[in-house]
């Protein structure tokens, strides 16, 4: 008997780095004290609904400091008096107040523990006010290790900006640094020297200038956000708009950058009406239309901040210039400005409870490039794309993190998710539906926090099967399924190996020219043949391998 395997597998360099974690296929992993207590729903958490932020403080470029407060109103959701807190070394909380009273707290590394004085009561809406202070994190290489960018524009000029998913807001400034709980709205008062602009979350309400030299800009976020997409943005900065006619109607949107990049940035930013018009096609309309969409120059690569998506890709199509899928469609738009606002939808709109299910952005974020493709392309060339992203999967760790411990899936969230969703669209085999499936989720989960299972139970009952054992082949393992055939005695044997148990995936493939679905088990299937000359081929669009066994 020999064997021979046809890898149904394509070529990207990702560059997204992956994560470690502790699931079906992968290693057990050590976690800390306070890795639990940053990734876990604590009992100094649940019994406190987070309503509003105001985050009002100063940034100082001369010497890498932030100074200032931010008050934190609240629902009492059981009544008890230990509330945490989180802000990281070497930042410091310096005061506490409620009712205008100091309140005695504790540290624990990056938690602090507040003692409430005032009867907590079921209902009541409360509010404390922390004053904080110190020199952030410097972020070591933004976005991925996060903090505060420091930097100056070529005229010399501050250029800073905030980046801190996975580690966490609570790295700049104090707040409840859990996803699950999204504040519903908030006001970000940011004071910089005068001859700087800071953009923020939101829409701009006002800006004051102040005797000593500076002026505050005050931004008004209107919709729940999660703490990560909430940014700084200070620099030298010149802005440009224009309106969108939406879904929803008109859409401001605002871009802002640096002085000497205006022209190369009106040029550039042409893809931001063609990324709208195509997402909203796919997703439904864009989430945030009261507070704007913003696109702001950032001093790294970018990063999907609500409603205010930064962007460092050199005003240049591709990912600084380069095709990641090696197609030739990557090079047809700007990657940066479609990924990170792709996220608008699968992020913000739709966003993880724990970050282990950072699958649910990115996987369907790097699936939306595809769609953008396909939108302006056709079909074949969005599936190109996905297909020429496959290069990049590792398969060396579950995309699904560990949960309650602040930990990520693996990076091969990006590109294998994104094929994972290619290949659930092949066995819905109905692009109407596929795409009502995908506005559903949008409507279904509008400004909502999710977890997993709520995402495969919509997508079952939606697509109308059982995809328990898709998602666990493909999320919680490492293997790729392989679709396993031989020829024998006039009649086709097949089956899937090296896959999870219960794996029942269907498969189109085509037999003698001919296209036909198959729906191989664990077990052998046979499927007489009269022909002598047999010629088999697994649609490339499904995200497996083949092996043909020959005698």
């Amino acid at each position: 008997m020999k064997s021979y395997l046809i890898l149904i597998c394509f070529s990207l360099l990702i560059f997204y780095s992956a994560k470690s974690q502790n699931l079906l296929d992968g290693k057990a992993e050590v976690f800390t004290r306070q890795d639990t207590l940053r990734g876990s729903i604590t009992k100094e958490r649940v019994w406190w609904d987070l309503k509003y932020y105001h985050l009002d403080f100063k940034v100082n470029p001369a010497d890498s400091t932030i100074f200032g407060s931010n008050t934190i109103r609240y629902k009492v959701l059981k009544s008890y008096n230990r509330m945490q807190i989180d802000l990281q070394k070497p930042m410091e909380i310096s005061k506490v107040t409620q009712d205008g009273k100091e309140l005695k707290f504790e540290r624990d590394e990056n938690v602090f523990y507040i003692n409430l004085v005032e009867p907590q009561n079921v209902g009541d809406i409360k509010e404390v006010v922390v004053f904080y202070g110190g020199k952030p994190k410097i972020a070591v290489n933004p976005p991925w290790d996060g903090g505060i960018t420091w930097s100056k524009d070529k005229n010399g000029k501050p250029f800073i900006a905030s980046t801190c998913q996975g580690l966490g807001a609570s790295v700049w400034w104090p707040n409840k640094d859990h996803m699950y709980d999204e504040v519903d709205d908030m006001l970000i008062s940011v004071n910089v020297p005068k001859n700087l602009t800071d953009v923020s979350n939101g829409r701009l309400q006002s800006v004051t200038d102040l005797k000593d030299g500076t002026k505050t800009f005050n931004w008004y976020v209107s919709n729940p956000i999660n703490n990560y997409g909430v940014n700084i943005n200070i620099g030298d900065y010149v802005s440009f708009s224009e309106v969108f006619k939406g879904e929803k109607g008109d859409l401001d949107c605002e871009y802002y950058v640096l002085r000497d990049d205006l022209e190369k940035a009106k040029n550039q930013f042409k893809d931001v009406p063609r990324m709208l018009k195509a997402f909203e096609h796919w997703f439904g309309p864009y989430p945030f239309y009261e507070d704007s969409y913003k696109l702001v120059q950032a001093p790294y690569l970018g990063m999907e901040h609500q409603s205010c998506v930064t962007y460092g890709n050199g005003f240049q199509n591709g990912y600084l210039g380069r095709d990641l899928s090696g197609t030739g469609w990557g090079l047809k738009f700007d990657f940066i400005i479609i990924h990170e606002s792709g996220h608008e939808w699968f992020a913000n709109n739709i966003t993880y409870k724990d970050i282990a299910d950072m699958w649910i952005h990115e996987s369907f974020t790097n699936y939306s490039e595809s769609l953008f493709v396909e939108y302006y392309y056709g079909k074949e060339a969005g599936a190109e794309y996905v297909r020429g992203t496959r290069k990049g999967i590792k398969n060396d760790k579950p995309i699904i993190g560990q949960y309650d411990v602040n930990n990520e899936g693996s990076g091969d969230m990006y590109p294998k998710g994104g094929n994972m969703l290619h290949t659930l669209r092949q066995i819905v085999n109905d692009d109407p539906k596929w795409r009502t499936i995908l506005r559903g989720l949008n409507s279904t989960f509008y400004h909502q926090t999710v977890t997993t299972k709520q995402i495969e139970d919509y997508l079952s009952k939606s697509v109308g099967l059982d995809l328990n054992p898709f998602f666990n082949q493909y999320l919680r393992a490492i293997r790729i399924p392989t679709f396993e055939y031989k020829f024998l005695n006039g009649k086709l044997s097949y089956r899937w190996t090296n896959c999870v148990s219960g794996f029942n995936m269907p498969v189109k493939v085509t037999i003698n020219g001919k296209t036909k679905w198959l729906k191989p088990q664990a077990e052998w299937t046979n499927l007489p043949q009269t022909s002598k000359n047999l010629k088999l081929e697994v649609d490339k669009d499904f995200y497996v391998n083949v092996l043909k066994i020959e005698s």
